[in-house]
């Protein structure tokens, strides 16, 4: 990932930036993270988004990618930001619909209003999933990165881009591989649990768990 240099001044404008944004986990609760493209008002991308963000829900990983979306609108100088989103949840707590009764996802919210009154302008809208690819490839990569496995490829976009870290804490260390009959069954561990991604471990094996550097 790349950061905006410390000499580039920012912008401020009143012209409407959008960000894509999804969240996913695998597990839920499980490994997460999200992704975040971010459109200019002329169509073109100006931003992406994409981080790990240890084992959390769904939800959290969906709330994770608005903060990112207003934390990269506040930062750079925009003062109008369109959020596109499939969470329906998100989008209708955001709005006002729906009531924020999670403990997890109530400081979320209170984070993301108080972002919100920041700007001049937001506007919050859900779409199905089909129609917010470029996040979701994102959120995808960010999961696969942090779970060790081969980062998938992502379509490298036609405008110039960086990769912008927002939240400026260290990233999550990967889940740690569990290792039964001279193999690697990747997984992570939770509540002193480890927890295993994909196959199974036969009964009394002996298992050596191995923490992968992040």
């Amino acid at each position: 990932m790349f950061e905006q240099g410390p000499g580039t001044p920012k912008r401020s404008t009143t012209e409407m930036i959008t960000a894509y944004c999804d969240g996913g986990s695998r597990g839920n609760p499980g490994p997460a993270g999200y992704g975040v493209s971010i459109e200019g008002a002329n169509g073109g991308r100006i931003g992406e988004l994409s981080e790990f963000l240890g084992v959390k829900t769904n939800n959290f990983a969906e709330y994770s990618a608005l903060l990112g979306a207003l934390n990269f609108a506040l930062t750079h100088g925009h003062k109008s930001l369109r959020v596109v989103a499939d969470s329906e949840l998100m989008v209708k707590q955001i709005k006002g619909q729906y009531q924020v009764k999670s403990p997890e996802l109530r400081p979320l919210y209170d984070e993301a209003k108080r972002r919100i009154a920041k700007l001049d302008k937001f506007e919050i809208q859900h779409v199905l999933r089909n129609k917010n690819k470029r996040a979701d490839a994102l959120a995808n990569e960010a999961m696969d990165s942090g779970t060790g496995k081969s980062v998938r490829a992502v379509p490298t976009p036609t405008d110039a881009v960086a990769k912008i870290p927002i939240s400026g804490r260290p990233a999550p260390k990967a889940p740690a591989p569990a290792a039964v009959s001279g193999r690697v069954l990747r997984g992570f561990v939770k509540n002193g649990v480890v927890h295993l991604l994909e196959g199974e471990l036969p009964e009394n094996a002996f298992v050596q768990v191995t923490v992968e550097s992040a």
